[in-house]
Formats: C-alpha cells, sequence, structure tokens
C-alpha cells in the first residue's frame, strides 16, 4: 500500500470520527434542552392552565426599575368560569353532590387526610374554586370557635400548611357580584389550596353562628422579586344558600379542621355614611398610604413635616403600618390618632414678652418663643387661624417571615393593597408614597386642584390613576443658601430642620414614568396596586402619567448605590417648595412646641452660620532695582487652569542723581 493511500484513509477515518462526534455533541444538546423544558413544564404554576395570556389595560410592563414582574397575567378575572365570580352555568349545586358522591376517598377530596402537599397541590381539589360545600357536608365541619375574637388589621396564621401562611384583613368587594378579598401571605410558587369558612350571625346579639364553605382561590400579588413568599389575595365569592354578606370569614386548610384565625369582614355596606359610594360621589379627598415603618424608625419631627407638608397639599387621612417605631414618633403619631394636638396655628418664632417674678421682688421680661401659647393673630375676616383636622390609623405590622430574605421588603405589598381596599369608599383618592417622597403641583396649590386642573385640559374620564416622575433630591447636595439670609433666629432654626426646605438642589434628569414613580389612584378602579405603578385596572381604567411641568415627585434621600458619587451628576436648584414654606412652618412650629415636653423631643437645632468668604491671598515679590536699567518682572494669570506665572522684560528707569540713593526695591502683589 503506497504512502498516498494510507494518508488517504487516515484522513477518511479523522472526518468520520470527527463526524461521530459532532452528533454525539447534538444529540447532548438537545437531549439537555429537552429536560430542561420537560422540568419547567412540571414545575410550571398550575394557575396558567385554565386560561389565556390576557394583557389587560395599565398592566403591562417589563422590567422597571424597582418594579419587575415576575409572570404575566394569566387570568382575566372578570371571565366566566376562571375569574372572580364562577357562574351556576357550569357547576350547580347537584353536580358538586353528585362529584362528591361519586368520589371514592371522599376524606382525602375535601382535605381530611392527605399524606403529602404534594399530592394534594398536582391534583385539583374535586370542589372547583368558588363552589359552596353542600349543607349535609356542612353541618359536619367545626362550629365557630367562641373563644376567638375576630380581628381586623392583625396578622394572623393559618393552620395545618406546610409553608407560612398568615392573612391581615377581609374585605367585601362589591364592585362586580359578591367577593370576599382577604390581603395575606404565602408561598410564591404553586401556593397551598385553602377554603374560606363565611360566619353569620343568626341574631342581633347571639353568640351563635352559622357557616357556610367555599373553595378559595389564591392570587399572588405580583412584586415579589422570586422570593419563596410573596403578598397575596384570598379570593372567596360568596354564592347560596346564604348570599348575603357575612359577617367575619376564616381561612383554613383543611376542611374539618379548626379555624386558627377569624377577620371581621370590613364591608361598607353596613356603614350607612359609605352605603352606595362611588368615587363619582364621593367628596374630594385625598389618603395617604405609608409602607411599614422599620428600623426603629424615630425622627419625630421629619414625620411632623411629612404630616403637614401633606395636609397643605390636600391630605387628610393617613395610615401607617407600625413594624418598628421608636418611642418619639410613636409618641407624635398617638397624638394625631387621639386628636390631641392644638387647636389654633400660632406663628412660630414670634418674640412673645413674658413677666417672670423671682423671689428677691425682681419682674424681668423675657422673650418666650418655645412654648405653645394661644394664638393672637387672626385671619383677615377676623376668625381664628383654626389648625385642619388630621386623621391618622396606625396598624401593627408583625409578618413572622424574614424581609428581604423570605418576603420583599417586610410584605409591603400587603401594605399597600390593604390600604387602598381599606380607604376605599371613604376617599376619592388614595396616593400610595413612602415617608420620604412629597407631590409637588407647580401650577396649582393642592393635589385635588391639579388632578381637577388636569380634568380641563386632559380627558381624564377613564382615568383610575395619576402617575408622577421621580426627582431625586440628594441628601449629600449642599443645602440651600437662602437659609443665611433668615439670620439666626427660632424661625431660621426651624427652617433649616426641614427637608423640604434645606435640600432645595435636586437631579437634573427625572426617572422616566414606572421607574421609581409614584402615584394617586381613585381606589374604586384599581384591582391590584403596586409599588411604583398600578398593577390591574378595572375593566376600561388605566393609568395618566402627569406631565413633568405640571408635577413631580420629591424623592429626598441619600445617594441609592451608597458612597458620595450621586453629587457628581447634572443638578438644578428646584424651590418649589418653598411656596408652602410659612404655612409649613407655623403648623409644624405649633405641634413641635405643643408637643416638645410630652414626647421629649429634641431641641431645634441652631442654624449653620454661613462659612465666611475666601480670604484672597496676596503674593509678594520683592526684586532689587538697579539704578540704570533693571529687569522688572511682569505676571500674567492663565484663566483657564489658575496658574500664574512670572517673566522678567528690560526697562530703563530713572534715579536720582545723589550718591546716598540706595537700591529701589518693586514689590509685586497678585492673587
Amino acid at each position: 500500500m503506497s504512502a498516498r493511500t494510507k494518508r488517504m484513509k487516515k484522513s477518511s477515518w479523522g472526518a468520520r470520527e470527527r463526524a461521530g462526534m459532532s452528533f454525539l455533541i447534538v444529540v447532548a444538546f438537545f437531549a439537555v434542552f429537552g429536560l430542561i423544558i420537560l422540568t419547567e413544564v412540571l414545575m410550571i404554576d398550575d394557575r396558567g392552565r385554565a386560561g389565556s395570556i390576557i394583557v389587560r389595560h395599565g398592566s403591562n410592563g417589563g422590567r422597571f426599575g424597582e418594579s419587575v414582574p415576575d409572570y404575566d397575567d394569566v387570568k382575566d378575572d372578570y371571565l366566566d368560569d376562571t375569574g372572580i365570580f364562577v357562574r351556576e352555568t357550569k357547576f350547580g349545586g347537584t353536580a358538586v353532590k353528585n362529584i362528591l358522591k361519586n368520589q371514592k376517598d371522599l376524606k382525602q377530596s375535601i382535605g381530611i387526610s392527605v399524606q403529602t402537599d404534594a399530592v394534594e397541590s398536582r391534583s385539583p381539589p374535586v370542589v372547583p374554586w368558588g363552589q359552596m360545600l353542600p349543607s349535609k357536608i356542612e353541618q359536619t365541619l367545626p362550629r365557630y370557635p367562641v373563644d376567638m375574637k375576630p380581628t381586623d388589621g392583625s396578622w394572623e396564621i393559618v393552620n395545618g400548611t406546610r409553608y407560612k401562611f398568615f392573612v391581615f384583613s377581609a374585605f367585601y368587594d362589591r364592585r362586580d357580584g359578591k367577593l370576599v378579598r382577604i390581603i395575606g401571605a404565602t408561598k410564591t410558587r404553586g401556593p397551598e389550596k385553602v377554603w374560606c369558612r363565611f360566619w353569620y350571625q343568626t341574631g342581633v346579639n347571639s353568640t351563635k353562628y352559622r357557616s357556610a364553605s367555599v373553595m378559595a382561590r389564591v392570587k399572588i400579588i405580583r412584586e415579589n422579586w422570586n422570593l419563596k413568599y410573596s403578598a397575596c389575595f384570598i379570593l372567596c365569592p360568596i354564592r347560596g344558600p346564604y348570599p348575603e354578606i357575612p359577617y367575619a370569614v376564616s381561612v383554613v386548610s383543611k376542611i374539618r379542621a379548626a379555624p386558627g384565625n377569624v377577620l371581621m369582614l370590613r364591608n361598607t355596606d353596613n356603614d350607612p355614611d359609605f352605603t352606595n359610594r362611588t368615587f363619582s360621589n364621593v367628596p374630594n379627598s385625598i389618603g395617604v398610604c405609608v409602607k411599614p415603618l422599620h428600623f426603629n424608625y424615630d425622627q419625630a419631627l421629619y414625620l411632623l413635616e411629612f404630616l403637614e407638608l401633606n395636609n397643605l397639599l390636600g391630605a387628610s387621612h393617613f395610615t401607617f403600618y407600625n413594624h418598628t417605631i421608636g418611642p418619639k414618633a410613636s409618641c407624635v403619631l398617638q397624638h394625631y390618632v387621639d386628636g390631641d394636638l392644638p387647636q389654633f396655628i400660632t406663628s412660630y418664632g414670634e418674640a412673645r414678652l413674658v413677666a417672670r417674678h423671682h423671689a428677691n421682688g425682681t419682674v424681668v421680661v423675657e422673650s418666650n418663643d418655645l412654648h405653645y401659647q394661644m394664638p393672637t393673630s387672626h385671619n383677615e375676616d377676623n376668625s381664628s387661624q383654626l389648625k385642619p383636622k388630621i386623621t391618622v390609623n396606625i396598624l401593627p405590622w408583625n409578618l413572622r417571615m424574614r424581609s428581604q430574605k423570605e418576603i420583599r421588603t417586610e410584605g409591603l405589598f400587603a401594605s399597600l393593597n390593604d390600604c387602598l381596599y381599606r380607604n376605599m369608599y371613604r376617599y376619592s383618592h388614595v396616593a400610595l408614597i413612602d415617608l420620604d417622597e412629597f407631590i409637588i403641583p407647580h401650577h396649582n396649590d393642592t393635589l385635588i386642584d391639579l388632578i381637577t386642573w388636569l380634568s380641563k385640559r386632559i380627558n381624564s374620564r377613564n382615568t383610575g390613576a395619576y402617575s408622577f416622575q421621580n426627582a431625586f433630591f440628594y441628601l449629600q447636595f449642599a443645602d440651600d443658601e437662602l437659609l443665611h439670609e433668615d439670620g439666626e433666629n427660632a424661625r431660621a432654626n426651624l427652617r433649616a430642620a426641614l427637608t423640604t426646605q434645606r435640600k432645595t438642589r435636586r437631579r437634573s434628569k427625572l426617572h422616566p414614568q414606572k421607574q421609581r414613580s409614584k402615584y394617586i389612584c381613585k381606589p374604586e378602579a384599581v384591582i391590584e396596586a403596586g409599588n411604583h405603578f398600578v398593577w390591574e385596572f378595572c375593566p376600561g381604567r388605566g393609568s395618566l402619567n402627569v406631565p413633568a411641568d405640571a408635577a413631580i415627585l420629591h424623592h429626598y434621600r441619600v445617594c441609592e448605590f451608597g458612597g458620595d458619587d450621586c453629587i457628581k451628576t447634572p443638578s438644578v436648584v428646584d424651590r418649589t417648595a418653598h411656596r408652602y414654606s410659612k404655612q409649613l412652618l407655623d403648623r409644624v412650629g405649633t405641634v413641635y412646641s405643643y408637643l416638645k415636653e410630652t414626647c421629649n423631643l429634641p431641641d431645634i437645632a441652631r442654624t449653620a452660620t454661613k462659612p465666611p468668604p475666601t480670604r484672597k491671598k496676596e503674593l509678594k515679590i520683592r526684586v532689587p532695582i538697579r539704578k540704570e536699567t533693571a529687569k522688572v518682572p511682569t505676571v500674567t494669570e492663565n484663566s483657564q487652569n489658575g496658574v500664574v506665572s512670572v517673566a522678567t522684560a528690560q526697562e530703563t528707569i530713572f534715579t536720582k542723581s545723589a550718591p546716598q540713593a540706595s537700591a529701589v526695591e518693586a514689590i509685586l502683589k497678585t492673587h
């Protein structure tokens, strides 16, 4: 065999070997890819099996800052059979009874005995969600726990679940049918099945209750950063045999287990002041929702600024969620809750002469502007300057989940939606903002005036929320120079202590909508509230992006990524908040003086003195000069880089002819 033939055979064998290896690599790739796809199919949330993807108006979005959607909304809550309200056309009472009758293991089907939660989660319950248990089975269930008092606004446990499951509050949602909507927190992926047990009073003062049970649907609130637990809605339609609104509701994981919680159902239909209200006939008013206060928050003076400035902007009610709050801030909030505040507004910092009698008989007249006194000034119509009423509601927030490790930021999305439904039918609008944020209008004095002004220029008939762009007022920016013009007195000290008056420099570039933006919404138009935008509206409603020249969100905070690099960003001075200076100082000063001793508030720090101007330094150069000719130095300054250079020039000097004349020294001064 020739050498050429051997080389050809060797080359042919190498080609076949490479082809075989390539084929094996391709097969392995497709095998791994198929395994991944199979795993995703098996582990996918079963919530998406019954419906197609429906993009709701105002609910679409991508990765917008902190608002990261975890998955699309795969169900329309208002579709028959798959939504909130399951119609009688698909499942009736007879159909449910037949299903239960033909079931081999009745106990296992209704949750009496289940080997593993995995089995229960994979096999759907025999009773479809939204269907009532037959009355014969209902009569065999545990009775109302008489030793438990119904709660409202308190985290309660759901017994018998494999993973953590808590419920906080329950609301009657009458916007489209009859529905009980419960705010809770549970596992993000594959939440466990639960039941709603409705409790009905048998008499006005009766301690006996009849019950009706319905299979609930757990709907995960979408902003959860893919953490293990998430805020959620538990949705329970109200159906026969008791179509009336229940008194309370319990959430149970096993239908025959004793209830571990009893939630008072908040129902505005039972309140004559709110019956038959809609957002079209609720008086113009604004409620403010604040996320849970944590990290032992105790900035009492800033809390006063937040309450009083938002009140100037038109807000009248505030809802706080107390996670960890310090004693001073707690004392201030409690006075607002109790209404124990000064009735009149007094001008803070006015010198008041107070006669003090000493033991030696002398009378000394001193100035006193640190303690609250009844006002002596009046408005132009000779009426006293009454302080507007501010109402505050504080709810405990003791959710037993680790923040940022198990659930997002103390479960703040449960608090936002609780506040939304808690203020529904009570206030025409609700602002969902943080404690370091203010929505400041540019052409109007109040937010209600702004909304009215916008409605005259933009068709806002279908508007369910008004979104405002975020502007960072970094706390590392220098304080406003105008503060030094007020001198040194009590009023100037207070103004320098208020963040909105001290920090007027902001980042030039505003964040786009849905990135750190905040909003004011009409509660009845919203189904699911998010942090920076509304996730889901009622059909036909949407969000209006408010132009930046009409209003923006003032956000007072430190650099978001740590350090002080944020001050290098382009910035502008924005003194829009100074429009409220006089009223804000009087209101905050009045309440501060009134509560200073009671709440042990710290003294107002003195205004920092204005730094002295930079002294001009003189450079003196002594150069001896000859009688006849000398080189006189000349100085040139480069204005571009601030460098000073000295050069010499030939110049003739005429001096006296006297022999005793000494040399002349040229003194050159330069900055």
